[in-house]
């Protein structure tokens, strides 16, 4: 079954910074930064909220559809999607404008600092829902600011069910748009840094978040993630990893498999193992797009970590 993945398509600059970012910025001169960082590695990858939601569900076995906009240099993204056989259908080109691009920089701890230049992605708005067609489900992920709030509405007006993931775009809205997020969604989904800012700008608990969707999703990095559904808490374990290279796309790879579990119509807690795996598996690997099991493989992985078959 088709899921609708809105959300960005980018460019990614990523960058590796040898040092600590805690050990180059002086905490009582927050107030006039003035830093460099030495990055001896950098590449580009192929990235943005939907492309690597996309990929991932790909992995999957799911069918996704992108719903985003690129510019003049997107020729090569386009290109990209086609190869692996993901639909373009909804993805608009914007004229006088470049691809969203963002410049990403990881310290030995794995904390980032990330520039972004939103570019095309700031016509998303656009884009119309109705022109998916037939899905059964849809992600509302990072994106340019007025499409976020149009796509959650359309999606509403459809009875289209969907994932609400703010994501590094949270800052963009004030409580009451949040809230009016949370009432239009069903799902909601944010890593622990995410949800202490969600509650703090729309006065809710996670309680009363969860009380209003179909379930919250809260992502813990190496420690799981907290699913709040039918009243309940569940704990989803993390999964072992073999090495942690880049955290860069982790949460796009839960959210594809989250997308993937609910399409499938499994339980909470085997969407949130699914989930969990699929973010080890990221981590595993440079850039949000470069891992590539095979759907055997994860299937293997799976059963090694939980001790059954999804």
């Amino acid at each position: 079954m088709t899921s609708l993945i809105c959300g960005s398509l980018a460019f990614d600059t990523i960058m590796s910074f040898d040092g600590r970012f805690s050990e180059a910025i002086l905490a009582d001169q927050l107030h006039k930064i003035n830093v460099a960082f030495l990055v001896p590695a950098m590449r580009r990858e192929f990235g943005g909220c939907a492309g690597n939601i996309a990929y991932n569900l790909k992995l999957l076995g799911g069918d996704p559809l992108i719903m985003a906009t690129i510019g003049i240099d997107g020729d090569p993204y386009l290109e990209r999607l086609a190869g692996q056989d993901i639909s373009a259908r909804c993805i608009r080109r914007v004229a006088d404008a470049y691809t969203a691009q963002a410049f990403i920089t990881t310290d030995a701890d794995s904390n980032q600092i990330t520039a972004f230049h939103p570019g095309a992605m700031t016509f998303s708005h656009q884009n119309r829902i109705a022109d998916a067609g037939a899905v059964r489900l849809a992600i509302i992920a990072p994106d340019g600011r007025d499409g976020m709030l149009e796509h959650a509405r359309q999606c509403a007006d459809a009875r289209l069910p969907f994932i609400f993931d703010p994501g590094q775009g949270l800052p963009m809205f004030d409580g009451a748009a949040l809230r009016d997020f949370i009432d239009l969604a069903s799902y909601v989904a944010v890593n622990d840094y995410e949800g202490e800012l969600l509650t703090e700008r729309t006065g809710l608990s996670f309680a009363q978040i969860a009380d209003r969707v179909t379930a919250l999703v809260v992502t813990r990095g190496e420690n799981g993630a907290h699913i709040y559904a039918g009243g309940e808490q569940l704990e989803i374990p993390p999964v072992q990893v073999t090495q942690v290279v880049d955290p860069t796309g982790c949460g796009d790879a839960f959210r594809a498999g989250m997308l993937y579990g609910l399409s499938q119509d499994m339980d909470w807690p085997t969407i949130g193992r699914l989930s969990s795996l699929m973010g080890a598996i990221k981590i595993e690997h440079q850039g949000g797009q470069n891992h590539a099991p095979s759907r055997d493989e994860i299937e293997a992985r799976f059963e090694a970590a939980f001790g059954y078959r999804f």
